[in-house]
């Protein structure tokens, strides 16, 4: 009898997911909606009073647009990217607010990850392969940027010696 032997699958190495930062929970968002709606309705209704009946109209408005600012700021950070790292890949997944996803494949042997600093402290990271260049993680701060180029290249060089 023949015993058929798989190849292993290897182990991940690293796997992140970078999400962009929201320090407003949803019920400090709750909190803020119903005080600015109270204020306004509250100094709205004064100037009903006074007789400019036109303003209360406008502090109306006001709270509708800040309330569809925050909408729109709580979906673009439904978007996020995940990196997974094994001895024979690194797969950079992005996924959009929409919920469609784009993956990016690299050889961790040839493929390089880096920090670029700008002149006013401000960061770019990236990773390079084969003429191909993928700007990554740019909802994240320039600390975690470093924090994570760091992480990510000592988990490469762990990955090569893993593949080697």
């Amino acid at each position: 009898m023949e015993e058929q032997q798989q190849e292993a699958q290897p182990a991940e190495t690293f796997n992140a997911i970078l999400t962009p930062h929201r320090s407003l929970s949803p019920f400090g968002f709750l909190v803020l909606m119903s005080s600015i709606a109270l204020v306004s309705f509250v100094v709205g209704m004064y100037f009903l009073l006074l007789g400019a009946w036109p303003i209360l109209g406008f502090f109306g408005l006001d709270v509708l647009l800040i309330y569809v600012a925050f909408r729109l700021n709580y979906r673009s950070g439904r978007e996020y990217e995940r990196v997974e790292l094994s001895p024979r890949l690194l797969k950079l997944t992005r996924v959009d607010p929409r919920g469609l996803a784009k993956s990016y494949d690299f050889n961790p042997y040839w493929v390089r990850v880096g920090l670029t600093e700008e002149a006013d402290g401000r960061t770019i990271m990236w990773l390079t392969s084969h003429g191909r260049e993928l700007v990554f993680g740019r909802f994240l701060s320039d600390d975690e940027r470093r924090e994570f180029v760091e992480a990510l290249r000592s988990a490469l060089m762990s990955a090569r010696t893993q593949q080697a």
